[in-house]
């Protein structure tokens, strides 16, 4: 299965309709322009396509903390819910794995939603470790 990073607005565009279903508070008509801005700051999207539809997607970026050295965060991880349970999400999954490696990451991060028992079903199959609550206060 091939990835690809989005670098052409026609392509952000593109995983739109699948990153929606993860983040259905999104408005197509500013996405390019919003994932253009988070690119500033190192986001990337990255993306599968099958027979011209794209059925997975992934937000993410590379950082530093004093805890974990460099490491790759995954903000938005999603599979179009009309193919998933046919390897997408553990291809995905796996590139971003192989990609943090290849760019020195120690660990790879991800916070889940608590009511996203599929997904955490599917972190576990990919030898995930609940590592740390994730506490948030709206401002």
């Amino acid at each position: 299965m091939v990835v690809n990073l989005a670098e052409s607005d026609e392509q952000i565009i593109e995983c739109f309709s699948t990153i929606s279903q993860l983040r259905p508070h999104l408005k197509k008509e500013n996405f390019a322009e919003q994932v253009r801005r988070q690119q500033q700051d190192g986001y990337q999207l990255a993306f599968i396509k099958v027979d011209n539809q794209v059925v997975a997607v992934a937000g993410f970026f590379i950082s530093e903390s004093l805890r974990y050295g460099q490491f790759l965060y995954v903000y938005d991880l999603v599979v179009d819910e009309n193919v998933r349970s046919k390897g997408y999400g553990k291809d995905i999954f796996e590139w971003l794995v192989d990609y943090g490696k290849s760019k020195g990451c120690n660990v790879l991060r991800l916070d889940s939603g608590v009511q996203r028992f599929d997904a955490h079903r599917f972190y576990f199959r990919q030898r995930m470790k609940i590592a740390s609550y994730h506490f948030s206060l709206s401002l």
